[in-house]
């Protein structure tokens, strides 16, 4: 890929406060999001360590066309079938092998607290159906990071969109998340097969490892191999069925992450009907910025999504459709605070 200075360029936002957020064009990534000094993202000093060619990663990217996983790289829209890039095994993952997350966004307007992008997706864009337009706007205000994204198409195809930043609220991003306290706000969760698949039904988190619904820290459960998901998760990997409290377009508290030492707080509000938690089983100490070796479990991620292989499934809150009559819209906010 051969981009000019102008597209490598990185753009500051900052609240006017204690949140401040770079970002880059490439793969509409955060690269640092710095809450009262304090770094709570994973990634890499430089766009360019960002580019595929010496990078294979997602840290802090907007991941399309379709986030997570289908089933078999394979998903019928209309009656067609189309064969997807199988990236994951025999599955489609993150849009496959150059998902969104290595495409370069246009920059639509930049302000001191707002950055908007857009990516034109063209039809068979790896072998995805449709023309698709997508937008993703940055907003920081009040110590949260707003992310709206939005798309349309101009024939039926699917759609998911989500952030995948990896978080440690520490200070020390080569340390564990396994201290972290975290609270998930959903009675049920999709258990998967051997491959990360969805089975189809989904189960009570009340009594497993999967029961977040109070908060608790990370490693409490992680390493309970008797529980065949963790096993097959190798920790968490998998998408919580959020509950969502309120009717009226208002977002909801889905999430609550914080750190014990740095006292940092993370609120997730979503309409998103899923949460991908991923508990960073895979890291494998790629170097990072400022040197520094991460680690396996030294970050988490919180995804808010539609739910895995949703086009191959009948889930009426999460289809993962994309309509031309029915543009995609949704909206996840990161609001940070200090406890102490």
């Amino acid at each position: 890929m051969i981009m000019n200075e102008k597209e490598y360029k990185v753009y500051h936002l900052t609240d006017g406060g204690r949140l401040q957020a770079d970002i880059t064009p490439l793969g509409g990534r955060i690269m640092r999001l710095l809450y009262d000094g304090v770094d709570a993202v994973q990634g890499f000093d430089s766009v360019e360590d960002y580019l595929p060619e010496h990078h294979l990663s997602d840290f802090g990217a907007v991941v399309g066309r379709y986030a997570n996983r289908l089933a078999d790289g394979r998903i019928i829209v209309d009656g067609k079938a189309y064969q997807l890039p199988q990236n994951n095994g025999r599955h489609c993952l993150h849009g496959g092998p150059r998902g969104w997350q290595y495409s370069l966004f246009d920059v639509v307007s930049a302000e001191s607290s707002r950055l908007e992008l857009t990516l034109v997706s063209p039809d068979g864009d790896n072998g995805f159906p449709g023309r698709v337009t997508a937008s993703v706007v940055y907003t920081l205000a009040d110590g949260a990071l707003r992310i709206d994204y939005r798309a349309t198409a101009d024939s039926p195809t699917v759609i998911n969109l989500t952030n995948h930043s990896y978080f440690n609220l520490s200070g020390d991003p080569s340390s564990s998340i396994n201290d972290h306290l975290l609270m998930i706000d959903a009675d049920r969760y999709t258990p998967t097969d051997e491959t990360a698949i969805p089975k189809g039904a989904h189960e009570r988190v009340e009594g497993t490892p999967f029961d977040f619904r109070k908060a608790k820290p990370i490693g409490r459960d992680i390493e309970d191999t008797a529980c065949d998901q963790i096993r097959i998760g190798h920790g968490y990997d998998h998408n919580f069925v959020l509950n969502h409290r309120s009717d009226d377009g208002k977002l909801d508290k889905v999430a609550e992450l914080s750190c014990p030492r740095s006292g940092i707080v993370m609120q997730v509000l979503t309409d998103a009907p899923g949460l991908q938690l991923y508990t960073g089983n895979f890291l494998d100490g790629v170097v990072g910025k400022d040197g520094v070796a991460y680690p396996r479990r030294s970050a988490v991620c919180l995804e808010t999504q539609q739910y895995p292989d949703s086009p191959n499934r009948h889930w009426p809150e999460s289809t993962g459709r994309l309509l031309p009559e029915k543009p995609f819209k949704s909206t996840t906010i990161f609001k940070l605070t200090l406890s102490h």
